[in-house]
């Protein structure tokens, strides 16, 4: 999986968590990237269909999971990055533990690498994919770790895309938990602060309706979340550094 060298990799809980979270970054930044869907393997055999993938239409957990196979494949051709999976199936359909393939990926990756991680916030499963990646990239030598504000969770603060939004996600109670969890454990820097134009805003706004089997029950959960201006015309990145290392850098992001 690693024999080739990418400038970016992407850990997308779920296939279509890139696309909702820094889409726009990636059209901006220099490639090649790719992006891994930490959950990305097949369900069992004849797992019962999940509340999730019920509520998307879907008669059985294998469906759902092709199709979602599918949409990815298109949504990473249009934002022009390698499509990868890990085994793990989606967390309705596994019994929890560690993440099959992530810290083996990881620790074999070139240390040029720029590794974006979910900040996890208000969902299990981007927690657990950013508490086990960020216990593989401690190396100061080593690949680069940044986390992604994940949206839409985090673009439901007010003053969302303005130069409030660190400081109002930091101390938003519905919103704030995972930011103030990882600042407590590591030196945040905002690296990239994106603001789409117009232009940037339709190839993502097309990388994400390629998820078309999700896009109902999330609005159903965050309101109507592709609406212009709207939470996901802006991404929030930051590179970390553990407090107090004295061998902390300052490499250009």
């Amino acid at each position: 999986m690693t024999s080739q060298r990418w400038s970016t990799l992407v850990l997308s809980p779920h296939f279509d968590d890139a696309a909702l979270s820094v889409a726009g970054l990636l059209g901006r930044l220099d490639g090649p990237a790719a992006v891994v869907t930490v959950h990305g393997g097949a369900p069992p055999e004849r797992a019962p269909v999940s509340w999730w993938d019920a509520g998307c239409g879907f008669a059985t957990a294998r469906e759902a999971h092709r199709a979602r196979l599918a949409e990815d494949a298109r949504a990473c051709a249009l934002m022009g990055v390698e499509q990868l999976t890990l085994p793990n199936a989606d967390s309705p359909y596994r019994d929890g533990g560690p993440l099959t393939g992530l810290s083996e990926l990881l620790r074999e990756l070139h240390p040029d690498t720029r590794v974006l991680v979910p900040l996890g916030t208000n969902q299990p499963d981007h927690a657990a994919v950013r508490d086990q990646a960020l216990a593989a990239l401690t190396d100061p030598a080593g690949p680069r770790p940044y986390v992604y504000a994940d949206l839409p969770y985090t673009g439901a603060v007010r003053r969302w895309g303005t130069d409030a939004a660190v400081e109002r996600l930091t101390r938003d109670p519905a919103y704030g938990g995972a930011l103030r969890e990882t600042a407590a454990r590591y030196r945040m820097r905002v690296a990239y602060d994106v603001r789409l134009d117009d232009t940037e805003w339709a190839a993502k706004r097309a990388a994400i309706v390629c998820h078309s089997s999700q896009l109902a029950p999330v609005a159903v959960g965050h309101g109507p979340f592709l609406r212009r201006p709207g939470p996901l015309q802006a991404e929030l990145v930051w590179e970390l550094e553990p407090l107090g290392d004295p061998t902390a850098h300052t490499r250009e992001p």
